[in-house]
């Protein structure tokens, strides 16, 4: 009987619930390119209903390196599954091309716009197996002034293992910026893997600064003959050469504090057109930096004054990397109480820069903000604007909706009583589950070193991508590996060893991933073999008896 009423407010709590718009996000990892070179259309959706139909993109790009990834997670109660996907575009030809919408399930995503320029130059060393091409944003900064650096590795081979190092240099400060990105591109007759970082680099004093060049060792798969008479591995370098930095001194004219910046603009995103005493209005403010990081630049703020007080809420920020230097988007909201009726101005933020370009310096203001303020209604026109309301006069609405301490707004009778039904429903779930609490099983059995593989290793393995047969594969050993290259050092068997340098090789170093696939489901049709780890014999006790025999 409790389990058919725990069913029946299960259903109710469903059908009360307000149904979760599947929300469907698109973005490029890079928005601007060069003829030869690609870019990755990312697609997010909280519903998993179905891949995406890239069919509308083929007229303009060459569609590869295709790839998807999945995650749930419990949000006020509910399962909410999402998953991203992942295609390599290339274009066919140069200009400013509009990517169209993608229909994924009952969604669609909106349209993108890709900017192709013509190649600008060749690499002086392409042609090599491997390279390092770094680039400034400006080579004559100013003191304290953001300069963008951009090192690229190019690879003619597919790698299996390296590490690429940018040294610190001297009087300047140097840290990386955002994730590193990975494309290819067609140059000097052949084509590249080219993984691009980006670095930010201050300098702290005026003068010359030598900025140590890129340096890269690593592996990679060799030809042919070398898979004949070798593991197919080779060893591969590559250096680029120092670059020198001029960096200016801060001029005797300039404004304090200090802020070197190529542009600053500000502009209001919402402002009211009229307020009431009492009652807050929403004023929102962002400022666009190119070329500064959010540390640099100062906060957005309001001055309050007599007739109002201004309640600031976290400053949002957000860096990105354009045009080879940093540009951060700043944004704040405030929230205005006028406390008397009559006319309102507040004074906007006002913020002094020097201009890099130009060498000059430069005021980013807004126009102040003027509001009348009309009187407020019942208890706002006297009551102060954090002084609470009467709880009484709260109570009688006259119209048949109710007010609950906590929740702003009234609501009506039946959205009370669906609350009601769906805390009984959560606290009936509570008491079955406490009246049947999970099996434990035995801690001290030993797990065999190779074992029967898990049905998600086997629906992973049979239609699963890439990226989620490596995850599998982690997961499905005790305890979980970190990575593929962690769990390589636990198999035992040289074949699945094999099949995990393949299964790297496809997703990260240009290999086949249809023979990289099929070699994993060979490899662990049985499972995954590691090596058994060492343990003391069971029937020997390393203390002596407490009581011994007599």
């Amino acid at each position: 009987m409790m389990r058919r009423c725990a069913i029946a407010l299960l259903v109710l709590f469903a059908l009360i619930a307000p149904a979760a718009h599947a929300q469907v996000r698109a973005w490029l990892d890079r928005d601007r390119i060069e003829a030869g070179e690609t870019t990755t259309l990312n697609i997010s959706t909280d519903s998993a209903q179905g891949g995406p139909d890239y069919a509308p993109l083929e007229r303009d790009f060459i569609l590869s390196g295709h790839s998807s990834a999945r995650s749930a997670r419990a949000e006020n109660g509910r399962i909410t599954v999402s998953a991203q996907y992942s295609v390599v575009l290339q274009p066919r030809r140069e200009g400013v091309i509009t990517i169209p919408s993608v229909r994924i399930g009952n969604q669609t995503t909106p349209p993108l716009s890709l900017t192709v320029a013509p190649m600008s130059r060749v690499p002086a060393k392409a042609g090599d197996a491997a390279f390092i091409e770094s680039e400034l944003d400006d080579g004559d900064p100013w003191v304290q002034q953001a300069v963008g650096l951009k090192v690229r590795l190019y690879t003619a081979v597919p790698l299996v293992s390296g590490q690429l190092d940018q040294a610190q240099p001297e009087g300047a400060t140097l840290r990386k910026v955002g994730q590193d990105l990975q494309f290819s591109q067609e140059t000097g007759g052949r084509r590249y893997n080219v993984i691009e970082r980006r670095y930010l680099v201050i300098g702290e004093r005026s003068g010359r600064i030598v900025l140590p060049g890129a340096r890269f060792r690593g592996q990679g798969v060799g030809g042919f003959f070398d898979d004949l008479l070798g593991d197919g591995r080779r060893p591969l370098a590559a250096d680029a050469p120092d670059r020198v930095i001029e960096v200016r001194a801060i001029p005797a004219s300039a404004p304090q504090p200090w802020l070197p910046l190529t542009d600053l603009r500000l502009r209001y995103v919402a402002l009211p057109h009229g307020a009431r005493a009492g009652e807050s209005a929403t004023v929102q403010i962002e400022a666009i930096a190119d070329g500064a990081v959010a540390a640099q630049l100062p906060e957005l703020a309001l001055a309050s004054n007599g007739a109002a007080q201004v309640f600031p809420a976290t400053l949002q920020s957000d860096e990105s990397f354009a045009e080879g230097r940093p540009r951060t988007t700043l944004s704040r909201t405030f929230s205005i109480v006028p406390t008397r009726a009559g006319a309102l101005r507040i004074d906007p933020p006002r913020i002094e820069w020097w201009d890099v370009r130009a060498g000059v310096a430069r005021t980013a203001t807004l126009p102040p903000i003027e509001l009348q303020v009309a009187p407020g209604t019942g208890a706002n026109g006297n009551v102060a604007p954090d002084a609470p309301a009467d709880p009484v006069a709260t109570n009688d609405t006259g119209d048949g909706r109710i007010s609950i301490p906590g929740i702003q707004g009234r609501v009506l009778p039946w959205a009370a009583a669906a609350a009601a039904f769906a805390l009984l429903w959560l606290f009936t779930l509570m008491w079955f589950l406490g009246r049947h609490p999970p099996r434990t099983t035995n801690a001290d059995s030993p797990a065999p070193v190779g074992k029967t593989p898990r049905p998600d290793l086997r629906r992973a393995l049979a239609d699963g991508d890439l990226g989620d047969i490596a995850e599998t594969l982690c997961a499905s050993v005790d305890p979980p590996a970190a990575d593929i290259d962690a769990l390589r050092t636990r198999v035992a068997d040289t074949d699945q060893r094999d099949a995990l340098d393949a299964l790297q090789r496809a997703r990260w170093a240009g290999g086949d991933p249809r023979a990289a696939r099929e070699g994993l489901r060979r490899a662990f049709a049985r499972g995954v073999r590691t090596i058994a780890a060492e343990r003391p014999a069971r029937g020997h006790d390393p203390l002596p008896p407490l009581y011994p025999p007599a």
